[in-house]
C-alpha cells in the first residue's frame, strides 16, 4: 500500500536550477497579494437577494482599471495547497498529506524568496509556511485560540488589515521602516481566513458568509486607499484571490466546481485595464483547466459582467504574473504559465516575460533529466526536446529580428513541451512499478487462494493423500527458491546500481517472495489441476459461474463510487431474494425471513439521499430514540427465545453477564447523548458557544460508551447489541442529520447478515433429534467448526465487500471522502487549529 505515495504521491520539487532573471523593466514597485481562504467565484460575482453586488469596489475595478477573471484550483483543494499554488506556482507536493498539509517535506522557493522583503499578516497555519524562515520578513499571526468556529469570523479579517494599518502608521516615526517600505521588489501578503471559517461554521450560502464577503471587499478597498494615500507614486499592483471555494454543505477537498472555482481581480501598476468582451473569441476552445474544466465556459448572466472580458487561469499561473509585475526571477519550481492578458507590457517585453517563464521551467526539466540520466542503466531521454537548445537560439534570433510574434508563439510552444517533459520524468518510473505492485498484488491473491485450498478445504485431505505416495522430494521446492533468491539479488542490485529508493526493493523484494512461494507449491498446483480435470461438466460451470457473479459484484463495486443509487437496487433484490431463500428452506421460521427484508429496504433508502447531509438536529435525536428500540428489542428476543433450540442455535445465546446492568448503562448513555446533541446545538446557536460543561460531557459520554462493549457477554446478539450501543453515543454526538439513523439501519443489516449465514448453517445440518439438547447443540456447534469451506461460501467475502463500501458511501459518495464536514465536531470542539 505504500507504493501509492511512491507513484501518486512522489515530490515534483528539484533544486540546483539557475533562476532566470527577465530582461525588463519592473512595471511594478510593489505588489499586494489578498487571499480570502474560502471564497467561492459564484457568491462573489453574483449579487443578493436585493440585486445588490457583495463586492461593489471589486466591482468597479473590474470595470474601470481592472482584469477579471476565474483562477482554477486543483484537488486537493485545501488551504495549503491552494496557497502554495497561487505563491509557489506549482502544485503542493503530494508527500505533504503525509503531514497532514502541515509541515514542509521539501524547502521549495516562493515569489516572497525572490522579494526584496515580504509583509504578512494572517493565519498562524498559513503565514509561518511561507515567512517563517524567511530572513527578509515582517510577519505576525493571531493565536489559535481567535478561530472558534462558534463566531463570526469575519473579525480576523480586519485583524489582519489592523496589523498592516498600525505597521503603515508606525512608519511615519520610524525611518528605516518607511526606508524597508520604499523598497523596489516589496510584497504585502494579507491572509483572510474569515470566509472560510464562517463557511464551515454557518455555510456559504448564510448571511455571515454573504456578509464576510463585503468585509475582504471593504479590506481590499482600505488596502487600496490607504497604499495609495501612502506612497503617491501608482507604481502598486493588486491581486485579489481565494485559494479554494466552498461546497453547500460547508466543506471543500474534492475537485466540484463550487470548491475549484476561485475569483481573480488584478489591478495597478502593469496590470491592463478592462476589455470589451467578444462572444466569438474562443481560441482555447477544447483545452481544459488543471480542475478539468473547459476554456470559454459562459459567464454566468447574473454575475452582470457579459460585457467584460474574462480571462481565466489556473491557479498556478498567478505565481508568474506577480513575479512578472515585479521583473523578479520565477519561483524555481513553478509550473504556472505567464497569463499574458493580465499584463501591461509592450511587444518586445511581453516576449521577454514569456521567454523568461520558458526557460524557467525548461531548467526544471533540464534538472529532472539530468538527475534520471545520472541513476538509470537504461535512459529513456524525452525526444521531442532532444535539441531545445537550438529552439532558444531560434528564439533568440527571432528576437534580435523584432519578429515578436514568432518568437512569441516558439516560446509558447516550447514552454508547453517543457511542462510534458515535466511529466514524463514525473511519471518515468510509473510503468516499473506499477508493474511489480500489479503482480505483487496478484501474487498475493493466489497466494491466498492456495492457502485456503490447501488449509480449509475437502482438498487438503485428498490431495495431500495423492502427494504421499509421490518419489519427488524437496529437492524440486529448493530449486524454486534458489533461483527466487538469485532472481531477488540481481533486481535489487540493479536498484542499487540506479540508487532507486528503499522501498523500490522491497516492493520487488515482497513480488518475487509471493511468486516464489507459488511456484514452490507446483506439486499441489499440479495435483489440484489434475482432480478439476476429472470433474464433471456441472461442477466446472459452477466454478465458471461463481467466478461471473465475483466479477459483476466487484465491477458494482466499481462504478458505486460515483453511483451511489445502485446500492438501492442491491439491497432491494438482495433483500427480495435472501427472505425468499430462507423462507423457502423453512416456511415456519418466517420471522427471520421477514426481518432479513425490512432491514434490507429500510437501507436501501439512505443511498436516494443527497450526499450532502443537510442540518437537522431533530431527526439526530429521534435516532437515538430509533437506536435503544433497536437495543431494546434484541435484548427482549434474547430473554424470551432461551426455549428456542432453533433460535438458540443461530445467535449462540449465551446471558451470562460480565457487568452487572451492562446494557441498562449502555441504553443510559445513548439516552444521554441524544439530550447533548440537542442541548449542544441550541445552545450554540442562540449563544454561539460551546459551553465547557457540555464540552466535558459530551468527550466523557463518547469516550466511556467506546469500552463499555468489551466487557459484553459472549453470546451472539448480545455481543452485537452491545457494540451496536457502544458505538452510537459517539456517533450520535458527531452527527448533523440522517447519517444517525443510517447507523441503526447498517446495524439492522449486519444483524440480519449474521442471522442469514447462521440460518443457512444451521438448516444445511441433518436433523439432530435424538439425545439430550445440550449434546445435540454441542455436536451442531462442534460439526460447524469443523466445516470445510465450500464454494457457496464465496458470497461471504463478496457481501462483506458490498457492506464495507456501503459503510463509507452510504451516507456520502467519492468526493466526500476528500472533504470534512467540520460542523459534526461542535459538540466537542470549536476552535480549530492544525495543531489538532
Amino acid at each position: 500500500m505504500l507504493s501509492i505515495f511512491d507513484i501518486y504521491f512522489k515530490s515534483p520539487i528539484v533544486h540546483g536550477m539557475e533562476l532566470v532573471t527577465p530582461r525588463f523593466d519592473a512595471p511594478a514597485k510593489r505588489l499586494v497579494l489578498l487571499v480570502a481562504d474560502g471564497l467561492r467565484a459564484d457568491k462573489f460575482y453574483e449579487p443578493d437577494a436585493d440585486g445588490e453586488y457583495r463586492a461593489p469596489f471589486l466591482r468597479s475595478i473590474i470595470r474601470e482599471r481592472g482584469r477579471w477573471g476565474v483562477s482554477h484550483a486543483r484537488p486537493p483543494t485545501e488551504s495549503r495547497p491552494g496557497h502554495v499554488a497561487i505563491i509557489a506556482g506549482f502544485y503542493e507536493d503530494p508527500s505533504a498529506v503525509t503531514k497532514g498539509w502541515k509541515a514542509n517535506p521539501v524547502e521549495f522557493d516562493s515569489v516572497f524568496n525572490r522579494s526584496s522583503h515580504t509583509i504578512s499578516f494572517g493565519s498562524p497555519d498559513i503565514v509561518p509556511i511561507f515567512c517563517g524562515a524567511l530572513p527578509h520578513s515582517t510577519w505576525n499571526t493571531y493565536p489559535h485560540e481567535f478561530e472558534d468556529f462558534a463566531t463570526d469570523a469575519s473579525f480576523l479579517d480586519e485583524w489582519s488589515f489592523d496589523q498592516f494599518q498600525s505597521l503603515i502608521n508606525k512608519s511615519n516615526n520610524d525611518p528605516n521602516l518607511k526606508k524597508l517600505l520604499q523598497r523596489d521588489g516589496l510584497v504585502i501578503f494579507l491572509h483572510l481566513l474569515g470566509c472560510d471559517s464562517n463557511g464551515h461554521a454557518h455555510r456559504p450560502f448564510s448571511s455571515i458568509y454573504l456578509n464576510n464577503v463585503k468585509v475582504v471587499d471593504r479590506i481590499a478597498e482600505n488596502m487600496y486607499n490607504l497604499l495609495e494615500d501612502y506612497f503617491k507614486d501608482n507604481r502598486t499592483a493588486y491581486i485579489f484571490t481565494a485559494d479554494h471555494g466552498m461546497s453547500d454543505k460547508g466543506s471543500h477537498g474534492d475537485g466540484h466546481p463550487s470548491n475549484t472555482d476561485t475569483p481573480l481581480v488584478a489591478w495597478g501598476a502593469g496590470v491592463r485595464f478592462p476589455k470589451p468582451g467578444s462572444s466569438s473569441s474562443h481560441g482555447d476552445e477544447g483545452h481544459r483547466f488543471v480542475d478539468e474544466h473547459l476554456h470559454d465556459t459562459p459567464t454566468p448572466h447574473d454575475w452582470g459582467l457579459y460585457g467584460l472580458e474574462r480571462v481565466d487561469v489556473n491557479q498556478a499561473d498567478i505565481a508568474p504574473l506577480m513575479s512578472t509585475l515585479l521583473a523578479l526571477p520565477c519561483p524555481a519550481n513553478s509550473v504556472g504559465t505567464l497569463p499574458l492578458d493580465y499584463i501591461s507590457l509592450a511587444e518586445a517585453e511581453e516576449v521577454e516575460a514569456v521567454v523568461a517563464n520558458t526557460k524557467q521551467i525548461l531548467n526544471q526539466f533540464i534538472r529532472k533529466s539530468q538527475i534520471k540520466q545520472s541513476n538509470s542503466l537504461h535512459f529513456r531521454p524525452f525526444e521531442p526536446l532532444a535539441h531545445y537548445s537550438s529552439i532558444l537560439d531560434q528564439i533568440d534570433d527571432l528576437i534580435s529580428s523584432k519578429d515578436y510574434k514568432a518568437a512569441l508563439k516558439l516560446s509558447e510552444n516550447l514552454r508547453d513541451l517543457a511542462l510534458e517533459g515535466l511529466n514524463y520524468f514525473q511519471t518515468y518510473d510509473w510503468f516499473m512499478l506499477m508493474a511489480v505492485i500489479t503482480l505483487g498484488y496478484i501474487g498475493w491473491m493466489v497466494h491466498l487462494v492456495l492457502h485456503v485450498l490447501q488449509s480449509y478445504t475437502s482438498h487438503k485431505n485428498s490431495l495431500s493423500n495423492k502427494r504421499s505416495g509421490d518419489k519427488i522430494t524437496e529437492s524440486g521446492r529448493l530449486m524454486v527458491y534458489v533461483c527466487g533468491c538469485f532472481l531477488m539479488v540481481a533486481a535489487s542490485t540493479i536498484l542499487f546500481l540506479e540508487h532507486s529508493p528503499p522501498l523500490y526493493h522491497v516492493y520487488t523484494a515482497m513480488t518475487i517472495f509471493l511468486w516464489t512461494r507459488i511456484f514452490g507449491e507446483y506439486l499441489f498446483i499440479r495435483e489440484l489441476w489434475m482432480d478439476l480435470v476429472h470433474r464433471d461438466c456441472k461442477f466446472i460451470f459452477k466454478i465458471l459461474a461463481t467466478c461471473v457473479v465475483a466479477i459483476v459484484v466487484l465491477e458494482f463495486l466499481v462504478h458505486s463510487f460515483t453511483e451511489r443509487r445502485l446500492y438501492t437496487w442491491c439491497f432491494l433484490i438482495t433483500g427480495v431474494l435472501a427472505s425468499s431463500y430462507l423462507f423457502h428452506l423453512n416456511k415456519r421460521r418466517y420471522l427471520v425471513a421477514i426481518y432479513v427484508w425490512i432491514a434490507c429496504s429500510f437501507l436501501s433508502i439512505f443511498t436516494l439521499m443527497p450526499a450532502e447531509i443537510p442540518d437537522n438536529t431533530s431527526l439526530v435525536v429521534a435516532s437515538g430514540a430509533m437506536a435503544i428500540l433497536v437495543g431494546v428489542a434484541a435484548r427482549w428476543l434474547d430473554f424470551h427465545h432461551e426455549a428456542d433450540r432453533y433460535w438458540n442455535c443461530i445467535t449462540n445465546h449465551d446471558m451470562e453477564a460480565r457487568i452487572p446492568m451492562l446494557f441498562q448503562l449502555q441504553v443510559f448513555l445513548v439516552g444521554l447523548a441524544s439530550a447533548m446533541v440537542w442541548l449542544s446545538t441550541s445552545h450554540r446557536t442562540k449563544n454561539r458557544e460551546l459551553l465547557p460543561l457540555h464540552q466535558m460531557i459530551n468527550w466523557s459520554v463518547a469516550g466511556v460508551s467506546l469500552i463499555l462493549p468489551l466487557f459484553s457477554p459472549n453470546g451472539l446478539l448480545s455481543r452485537l447489541t452491545s457494540i451496536f450501543l457502544g458505538f452510537a453515543p459517539t456517533f450520535l454526538l458527531l452527527s448533523i442529520g440522517y447519517e444517525a439513523a443510517f447507523y441503526s439501519s447498517l446495524g439492522l443489516v449486519l444483524m440480519a447478515w449474521i442471522l442469514f449465514e447462521n440460518s443457512l448453517i444451521y438448516m444445511s445440518k441433518p436433523a439432530l433429534s435424538a439425545g439430550p439438547r445440550k449434546a445435540v447443540d454441542h455436536k451442531a456447534s462442534l460439526d460447524q467448526k469443523l466445516r470445510h469451506l465450500e464454494l457457496f461460501d464465496v458470497r461471504i467475502p463478496l457481501v462483506f465487500l458490498v457492506l464495507f463500501n456501503v459503510a463509507f458511501f452510504g451516507t456520502g459518495n467519492f468526493a466526500s471522502i476528500a472533504s470534512f464536514e467540520i460542523s459534526s465536531v461542535y459538540r466537542f470542539i470549536t476552535v480549530f487549529s492544525m495543531r489538532f
